[in-house]
C-alpha cells in the first residue's frame, strides 16, 4: 500500500518542532515538515508560496498549515494540486479577521510593531519579569525558527494584507473556541474544538492523533 504523504506548515517564525508530539500512524502515512526561509526583498506573498511549492516532492500530498501557515498552504494550492487541504487555528479568507485586525491594516498601525524585540529574546528570558511571561518566552524560545526582523516585518504585513475575499469550499479548517488571535465568532464552518487556543497544536495533539488521521482519509 503507497503511504499518503503530508507535508506541514508551522505558523508565523515557528519550527516544524511545534508538530513533534503530532503521531499519524506510519504503516499509512509519511510526514514531511516545511519550514519558513528568508522572504526577498518586498517579495509578495504569492511568489514567497510558490517558492515553498517547489519543496514538495510528491504528486497528490496533503498540506496542513497552523494559523499564518494555513494562510500560506492556501496560497499554494492556487500553484499545486494537492489532495487535500488542512488549517489549523487559521483564516480561510480576511473576513474572518478580528475588527482589531481589519483596523491594524487599514491604518498601518502594524508598521510601529518593534519586532525587533524577538532578537533580544534572551535577555528578555533573563529579565522578564512574572511567571505567565517567563512560561511565554519560554515557549518562544523553543518553538521559534525565525528571529530575523525582515522575516516578521514581511509576514504581519502580508497576513493583515492577504487579499482573499472568498472561501474556498474545499479546505478543511479545524479551529479552536478560544482562539484568542482568530475569534471563533468570525470563523464560518470549522471543525470546532472545545477549549482549543490558538496554540491548540502543541496542548491538544491527543485529540489531533486520534482524528487527523480519518480527516486526511475522509
Amino acid at each position: 500500500m503507497n503511504k499518503v504523504h503530508v507535508y506541514f506548515m508551522p505558523g508565523m517564525a515557528a519550527s516544524p518542532k511545534i508538530f513533534e508530539r503530532i503521531k499519524l500512524p506510519e504503516k499509512l502515512f509519511e510526514a514531511h515538515f516545511l519550514e519558513w526561509f528568508l522572504p526577498e526583498p518586498k517579495e509578495t506573498l504569492e511568489h514567497y508560496a510558490k517558492r515553498m511549492t517547489a519543496k514538495i516532492q510528491h504528486e497528490n500530498a496533503i498540506l496542513i498549515g497552523v494559523s499564518f501557515g494555513g494562510i500560506l498552504v492556501q496560497e499554494m494550492s492556487k500553484i499545486m494540486q494537492f489532495r487535500k487541504i488542512i488549517i489549523i487555528s487559521s483564516v480561510k479568507c480576511n473576513e474572518e479577521f478580528p475588527l482589531r485586525m481589519k483596523l491594524a491594516k487599514n491604518t498601518k498601525a502594524y508598521k510601529l510593531i518593534p519586532t525587533s524585540w524577538i532578537s533580544h529574546l534572551e535577555f528578555l528570558l533573563k529579565y522578564g519579569q512574572g511567571d505567565l511571561i517567563k512560561k511565554r518566552l519560554e515557549l518562544y524560545k523553543t518553538y521559534l525558527s525565525v528571529n530575523d526582523k525582515k522575516y516578521l516585518d514581511w509576514a504581519i504585513e502580508n497576513v493583515l494584507n492577504w487579499s482573499r475575499t472568498t472561501i474556498d469550499e474545499n479546505v478543511i479548517h479545524i479551529h479552536g473556541d478560544a482562539d484568542e488571535v482568530f475569534p471563533i465568532k468570525n470563523i464560518k464552518d470549522c471543525i470546532k474544538i472545545n477549549g482549543g487556543t490558538h496554540l491548540m497544536i502543541l496542548n491538544r495533539f491527543r485529540w489531533f492523533n486520534s482524528n487527523l488521521p480519518e480527516i486526511i482519509l475522509k
